[in-house]
């Protein structure tokens, strides 16, 4: 081979080499041309400056962050996939996610994140996916989604959530996959999922739902799958279900603290007549009470609750009944003894004059 060209291949060798070394950050592994960048538990206090230009995936969890701090991502505008969970983040700057306007995948699971400001959503317009579950969040705050306009899945459960603004979801049109599961949920609200018209699956399962507010699913009009099994409902309306208008919805209720009586089996005979609504898990609801029926199938004593609610009114009704006629029967006694007294006092002695 010729000295010369053996002389420039070896320097571009060398260039490359070098520039390979500087396109993957310290401590990391780079992949696939540099297009996947693993920082994966390395002990990282920071997000890494040098990460390279085109980045399409950066995997930076189980690592030491706390917090991320402003233009923490500045330069990627390629990126599409954020891995972060398994940190120790708790606080989120202003402009953290600048320049990541094309991110599609944010992943924060297994953080300490209490809160979740107004400006977090601000440069995320293109994500798809967000994951916050297993966090230590207590309230959603009404602007903390404001601009996750083409958002379809979002991860919160886990959290210590209690409540929320009303409206804290009214930006996600796109919404397909909500996630509350696991959390602390006491009351369903009206307005919670206010506008969220393409939501296809609500999980709600093990909060401590107690109370469902009337028209807290109405705006849901693409709702398959709502799932409220495992937490305190002693009972519900039916009138608040009916209001989801979809083609087909399907419940889950068991593992709750249902009250069986005369009124839940109503609620539940509306359910079977409805052809929009489908309980799939009917025969795995059992009884909290009353004390008697504790720990039975409620399909197993449905047919029983309206009987003897029934035989009860059918009791009640006829104690009135027999005491209505027994006071009547007495006042007709008492009336005759009345006229029969002032009979014998008109057929008295006649007075002696006219003798």
């Amino acid at each position: 081979m010729n000295p010369i060209i053996t002389i420039c291949l070896g320097a571009l060798l060398s260039i490359l080499k070098i520039d390979g070394f500087k396109m993957c950050p310290h401590r990391c592994s780079c992949y696939d041309f540099s297009h996947f960048v693993d920082c994966k538990r390395r002990s990282l206090t920071a997000i890494p400056r040098d990460n390279p230009h085109g980045i399409w995936m950066l995997d930076i969890r189980y690592n030491n962050l706390t917090e991320l701090l402003d233009g923490a991502f500045r330069g990627q505008w390629s990126t599409r996939i954020v891995l972060l969970a398994g940190n120790g983040i708790q606080h989120i700057q202003s402009g953290a996610f600048e320049s990541l306007n094309f991110l599609e995948i944010l992943d924060l699971d297994q953080n300490r994140i209490k809160y979740l400001p107004g400006y977090f959503s601000d440069s995320l317009e293109h994500l798809i996916e967000l994951r916050l579950s297993n966090n230590l969040i207590e309230y959603m705050h009404g602007n903390s989604m404001r601009n996750l306009e083409n958002l379809q899945k979002l991860d919160l459960s886990g959290n210590w959530i209690t409540a929320m603004e009303t409206g804290v979801f009214r930006g996600l049109s796109k919404l397909r996959t909500l996630l509350l599961n696991n959390n602390r949920l006491v009351v369903i609200e009206d307005g919670y999922f206010l506008i969220l018209q393409s939501l296809e699956a609500l999980h709600l399962e093990n909060n401590t739902i107690s109370a469902i507010q009337g028209e807290a699913f109405s705006s849901l009009r693409s709702l398959n799958l709502l799932c409220l099994n495992g937490n305190r409902l002693s009972h519900i309306k039916f009138k608040t279900f009916l209001n989801i208008q979809t083609q087909g919805t399907h419940l889950q209720l068991a593992d709750n603290r249902w009250a069986c009586d005369c009124d839940l089996q109503r609620v539940f005979v509306k359910f079977f007549s409805v052809r929009h609504l489908h309980v799939d898990d009917y025969s795995n609801i059992t009884c909290s009470e009353p004390g008697h029926l504790q720990g039975q199938s409620l399909l197993a004593v449905d047919s029983q609750l309206c009987v003897a609610e029934t035989a009860t009114v059918l009791v009640i009704t006829g104690t009135v009944l027999v005491t209505v006629i027994a006071a009547i029967v007495m006042a007709e006694r008492n009336r005759n003894k009345t006229r029969n007294k002032s009979w014998n006092d008109n057929d008295g002695p006649s007075d002696p004059q006219e003798k």
